[in-house]
């Protein structure tokens, strides 16, 4: 009998398995913490505190505490499952799209490029990210219907907004966060950081669009091979594009470009456009009112809508779970009492660095620092004020520090498993982590290596 090959465990065995790491972390990691002014942690000020290590029932508590903590976003991802049930049944989504693989008639390698570039703005200006999430039921049909593999899909979305992400010019979320930690303006530092935007969104578009040429000559290259489960749309059947289901898809796009103007924040860009300041909760509405809507258009009885909303939630829940687990990380780091003190070794590792070699350094600490905190604002708010002071000591001006945390940060959110979003979109195009980390292990280098090119000129001008 021959040996098994091996198969990389799912995404639910994986994230228990970094929670299993990550509480026997406590055992060993002494507990610490900082003193805080108003919720922001001190410079110099660790010091040693109780021992707290985590056993199993806290590592099975640590999933359901990280649930409660994204439940706004767990819910907003069964809503969006919900609406796009509904939207299906009616058939407009597989009519508009087998109207737009005709029409575009063997140019379907245009929508690469021009998709990214709107996801890598939406990145770079307003921190597009958590909201793509309901991009990626809608999009990995059109891009298997086009011919070509779940992954395209994905990497269009993820890594098109990943790149603006990781080069944030005014994103507030994560820029203007660190920005105000860091005693320096959003527009410090912004020349820099749009050159970097240019750079890594023009690498990310050729990288995305070599793969997907290649797959389409030959399909055998493909990192998963055809088909993405229940995503998957045929052209093959011809569904009529009726003025109905145009209706239907005129809902279908409103529902989403109110999305995304409801979360910019128009009024910390300096822009002077009415700002609705929606997130979580009042997006959710937001699609469960389009479900009922598009149920309605159809002329659905009252049950269908609510046994089609229902049922698309729950082709959606395992995504929701992934997505709730994920968070658990953060939670048994902050209960273990070992966030603070990974932080302070970060400190310790700094000092008396030149300005160059601290640069360096700060991009370096950040990366497993947003391993074990994926949240940008989360790991600005606790970072942040510890490493700006030490970048005045190094003659490092505070915003090449808030460009190496973002540069780090959104760098690590494309692969880790820590990461709700790249999770959940690996779930909803049924690509397997091991896949994606093959196909995208090339441009993550080239990223890495760009941004430190990019920090050290950046550091040398300033001198």
């Amino acid at each position: 009998m021959g040996r098994q090959r091996f198969r990389m465990p799912t995404a639910y065995t994986i994230l228990f398995l970094l929670l299993a790491a990550v509480a026997a972390a406590t055992w060993v990691i002494p507990a610490g913490s900082y003193d805080y002014v108003d919720g922001v942690p001190q410079a110099g000020t660790y010091h040693l505190t109780e021992a707290a290590p985590q056993g199993v029932g806290d590592v099975l508590k640590a999933a359901f505490s990280g649930f409660y903590d994204a439940v706004d976003v767990c819910v907003f991802i069964l809503m969006v499952g919900g609406f796009l049930s509904v939207v299906m049944k009616t058939g407009a989504v597989d009519a508009g799209v087998s109207a737009v693989i005709r029409k575009l008639n063997g140019r379907e390698k245009w929508l690469i490029p021009i998709l990214m570039l709107g996801f890598g703005l939406g990145g770079t200006t307003f921190g597009m990210w958590e909201e793509t999430m309901a991009f990626y039921p809608l999009l990995i049909p059109v891009f298997l219907a086009a011919g070509y593999d779940a992954v395209v899909g994905i990497a269009v979305i993820l890594l098109g907004a990943g790149s603006g992400v990781i080069a944030s010019t005014v994103n507030p979320f994560a820029t203007g966060i660190a920005a105000g930690f860091a005693g320096v303006s959003l527009g410090d530092g912004l020349v820099l950081r749009l050159l970097q935007w240019v750079v890594l969104e023009g690498a990310a578009i050729w990288y995305v669009s070599a793969y997907a040429a290649r797959i389409r000559r030959d399909p055998s290259r493909s990192v998963v091979g055809a088909g993405a489960g229940k995503l998957q749309v045929s052209v093959e059947e011809t569904v009529p594009l009726t003025p109905r289901r145009k209706g239907i898809l005129i809902l279908f796009a409103l529902t989403f470009l109110i999305m995304i103007y409801a979360v910019i924040p128009f009024e910390d860009m300096g822009l002077s456009l009415p700002q609705l300041g929606w997130w979580f909760p009042e997006l959710s509405a937001l699609f469960l009112v389009g479900g009922v809507a598009a149920g309605l258009a159809d002329r659905m009885s009252e049950e269908d809508i609510v046994e089609t909303f229902v049922a698309g939630c729950a082709d959606l829940l395992g995504v929701a779970f992934i997505i709730g687990i994920s968070r658990g990380i953060t939670v048994l780091m902050n209960d273990g009492g070992i966030t603070d003190t990974v932080l302070h070794w970060g400190e310790e590792a700094l000092a008396g660095a030149g300005s160059v070699a601290f640069v360096v350094l700060v991009y370096f600490i950040y990366l497993p620092l947003t391993f074990l905190i994926p949240s940008s604002s989360g790991l600005a708010t606790l970072s942040v004020p510890v490493m700006a002071p030490l970048g005045r000591f190094a003659g490092v001006d505070g915003a090449l520090v808030v460009t190496a945390f973002q540069s780090a940060c959104g760098l690590v959110n494309l692969v880790t498993p820590t990461a709700a979003v790249v999770m959940g979109a690996l779930a909803l195009g049924h690509v397997p982590f091991d896949r994606w980390i093959r196909f995208v292990w090339k441009l993550i280098a080239w990223f890495l290596a760009l941004t430190l090119v990019l920090l050290i000129l950046g550091t040398l001008l300033s001198a």
